[in-house]
């Protein structure tokens, strides 16, 4: 049964081999995981996943393969699979309160409590939809999916739709930018060449033409002169933004990030989610166990590297102007503080926004992050990339 995702695993470009996909199958069938699609997904990414750069491959895969396996209903579960005795007492606690158990453990026991269950998951069949007050779905709710509330919880969703929850509840894994990707690169390295600053330093191993003729020529025999190599001297701090709203932004922000790679010596690069806040993060899955503080890195590097954000600046306003207005944790200080302290340790500063310039006005939170940088805000354009260096450069 699992052929389908060991070919889905090949399409998307996972070198799984025969064996692997055998040690995968072997698991299976030894019990490592039970009624449990989380542990299943990391069962089958351990044993056929051997290189880091694979994992997003992966997961796009996997999405292909068992896509819709969340959804299937309690009771076909109940009905299809015998579930062991414990796990359907775990799962009455969801579904039937403290008092409904009381009053059927005294009317028959373990055997009616069973029996109620699948009755009530029967007659919850259709799920509930379209209201403002219950946990559901397509509704003005402040709490559930799918739905619209200005200021909501969402419950349940994968993604977020109107960009205005006030807290994500649901933990999302956010992919590391590939700055491997080439394609469509070459127009933003010819606008990264205008932030070109030579430097002679390092070792003496470059040959130096024009002074060894010079000596030969003065000494009469072949005098060779060395030189230290000419390097790139600018220092640039990428700050980018990921997950959410970004994720229609990928390709983009690679190519840029891809340009960046090729044409600085001395490029460091960091996440962050929305707005800066307190920490920052240079690998997405581990993001919430290995942090780094904006003040560490606001220390880190002096005022003489030059700071780009890279972001939509599409957020609730709450986010820069409130603390404990951020999407995913409670901030002490809002995200208008932080950026104004990166802004100050970074006079070259730059925000490229991969949103079309002209819908800029449609955003608020777009509109709050430009002034907080004094219109330094430019477009994913060639045409702004450009204006956006050239103003960097002065």
């Amino acid at each position: 049964m699992f052929l389908p995702f060991f070919q889905n695993l090949r399409d998307h470009g996972v070198p799984v081999s025969l064996r692997e996909f055998l040690a995968f199958l072997e698991g299976m069938q030894a019990g490592l995981v039970t009624y449990d699609i989380e542990g299943f997904y990391y069962l089958a990414r351990l044993a056929m996943v051997k290189d880091e750069r694979h994992l997003d491959r992966f997961d796009r895969a996997f999405s292909a393969s068992f896509k819709g396996l969340e959804n299937i209903s309690l009771d076909q579960v109940l009905e299809a699979v015998d579930l062991p005795r414990d796990w359907l007492e775990k799962l009455t606690e969801k579904h039937l309160s403290a008092e409904d158990r009381a009053q059927i453990d005294a009317l028959g026991g373990f055997d009616k409590l069973m029996e109620t269950l699948k009755q009530r998951l029967k007659d919850q069949k259709e799920r509930h939809q379209g209201g403002n007050k219950w946990i559901g779905t397509a509704g003005t709710s402040p709490f559930g999916a799918y739905g619209y509330n200005p200021e909501g919880v969402r419950i349940g969703q994968d993604t977020s739709r109107h960009r205005r929850a006030v807290k994500v509840w649901d933990k999302r894994e956010f992919r590391n930018l590939d700055d491997s990707v080439e394609l469509g690169t070459r127009n933003i390295k010819v606008a990264l060449k205008r932030l070109r600053k030579w430097a002679r330093d390092g070792a003496v191993d470059e040959l130096d033409l024009d002074g060894t003729i010079r000596a030969t020529a003065e000494q009469g025999w072949l005098d060779v002169r060395t030189r230290p190599e000419r390097r790139n001297a600018v220092k640039i701090l990428l700050l980018l933004d990921i997950g959410g709203s970004m994720d229609d932004h990928v390709r983009v922000v690679e190519e840029l990030f891809s340009a960046a790679r090729a044409e600085f010596k001395h490029l460091e690069h960091y996440y962050f989610h929305n707005c800066l806040y307190e920490f920052v993060w240079r690998d997405n899955s581990r993001r919430w166990s290995d942090r780094i503080a904006t003040h560490d890195l606001l220390r880190s590097y002096g005022s003489d590297w030059k700071c780009i954000f890279v972001g939509d600046a599409a957020m609730s306003p709450y986010e820069i102007m409130y603390p404990g207005g951020a999407n995913e944790h409670w901030n002490e200080e809002t995200g208008q503080v932080w950026l104004n302290r990166a802004r100050v340790q970074w006079p070259d500063n730059l925000w490229i926004n991969p949103t079309p310039e002209n819908h800029w006005r449609h955003t608020q939170s777009i509109g709050m992050i430009d002034r907080i940088f004094e219109g330094r805000m430019v477009p994913m354009t060639l045409d702004g990339i450009t204006r956006g260096i050239r103003e960097l450069g002065r």
